[in-house]
């Protein structure tokens, strides 16, 4: 009589898969969390400056495009454009890092709910990186932990 090989059932497998992800470290996790929402925000920023100065195209839209409540077009812009350029490095070094993903998502939820309502998705995308790192931290692998800055994995 042959004998039929026992096939493994599929949560025998989904478990093998999952045990891969124990071993994924979060200090890798965090520095991705960390530097590609900061890429894109520091290449935002990029396009609204010439060196130091506000470029009018950027001005232009926080007067025409962007229908920001409150805050003066001039004063948007330039806040933007500071805030695109400071947060982001910070970010990436994991240098106050919750207080930078905090100011990230606060900006996101401005952009998603006046700017580009309907990019939703890459605005949830953002702010899943930025709950990630307010609610875990940096990672090892950061300026915060480096400085003892926090004392989170």
């Amino acid at each position: 009589m042959t004998r039929i090989p026992k096939v493994s059932p599929p949560s025998r497998l989904v478990g093998r898969l999952n045990a891969l992800g124990d071993h994924l470290p979060y200090s890798l996790v965090a520095f991705a969390a960390r530097l590609f929402p900061a890429i894109i925000f520091w290449n935002s920023g990029r396009t609204k400056v010439e060196g130091l100065t506000l470029k009018p195209s950027a001005l232009f839209l926080f007067e025409n495009e962007y229908a920001l409540p409150v805050i003066p077009p001039e004063i948007a812009a330039r806040l933007a454009a500071t805030a695109e350029h400071v947060f982001p490095v910070l970010l990436a070094m994991g240098l106050m890092t919750r207080f930078s993903a905090l100011a990230l998502l606060g900006m996101t939820a401005v952009i998603q709910i006046f700017v580009y309502p309907s990019a939703w998705q890459t605005h949830g995308l953002w702010a899943v990186c930025f709950l990630i790192l307010i609610s875990r931290g940096p990672g090892a692998w950061s300026l915060d932990a480096a400085l003892g800055l926090e004392n989170r994995p």
